[in-house]
């Protein structure tokens, strides 16, 4: 149980140029202390930073959603967070759902994710063909796991102390939200999800589209299967 926790929202960057001033702003009005993980963007993400004043932890090259949000978990650690919680930077994330995620750690969890399948509200709840492999990880993740996890690729989520030292020893490269949901529960950790209603994409465009997509379910299910499959030291 946490009371009071020291709380710091992680914001990964690469390429959000038309959307990073517009999801900081959002964070600082919620009132939150926050870190942007610049990820080697090649647009000018790092100069609108820089020139507002933003609080930025520039990486000088591209090392995937993995490695930025990985960056961030070592920068809370380093600098005493209790909490840390993961808010995308094309504005999908609404902050005034943060308090749920850190009160729900404060309540005994270790991770938890915001699910939009969870909230009656309308939002926006992904493409129809995405859909159908969230549904599909979902499946995957109860198969192994015997934990059902209705929003395994919500980037948004909140990491309590234990899940903070787990991801900043070992995190996942490419496409991490599902497969670090299965280390977690193979970890022992408290896994919980709570709801929260999402935006579409307010810029730019995601990495995740056609061929790649049928890429990222091989490679998300093999990896979940493994991280299961494997055993701890």
């Amino acid at each position: 149980m946490l009371t009071d926790p020291r709380v710091l929202v992680i914001i990964p960057a690469y390429n959000e140029e038309a959307n990073i001033e517009a999801a900081v702003g959002a964070v600082v009005e919620a009132g939150f202390d926050y870190v942007v993980v610049n990820d080697g963007s090649k647009d000018s993400t790092l100069e609108i930073c820089k020139s507002n004043g933003i609080n930025v932890l520039d990486l000088p090259q591209n090392l995937g959603i993995g490695g930025a949000v990985q960056a961030g978990h070592k920068y809370a650690r380093r600098y005493g967070y209790d909490v840390d919680v993961q808010v995308d930077g094309d504005g999908q994330h609404d902050p005034k759902y943060i308090s749920m995620l850190v009160e729900e750690i404060s309540n005994g969890a270790d991770l938890v994710i915001g699910s939009r399948f969870l909230s009656l509200q309308d939002g926006f709840k992904s493409t129809r063909l995405r859909r159908m492999g969230i549904k599909w990880l979902s499946f995957w993740l109860h198969l192994f796991t015997g934990h059902i996890i209705t929003d395994p690729t919500s980037g948004f989520r909140a990491s309590g102390p234990k899940a903070i030292s787990l991801f900043c020893g070992d995190y996942p490269d490419d496409y991490p939200e599902p497969e670090s949901i299965a280390t977690s529960l193979k970890a022992g950790l408290t896994v919980s999800e709570v709801p929260v209603k999402m935006r579409e994409r307010q810029g730019g465009v995601s990495s995740i589209g056609g061929i790649s997509s049928i890429y990222y379910m091989v490679k998300v299910s093999l990896a979940i299967s493994i991280a299961c499959l494997t055993k701890r030291n």
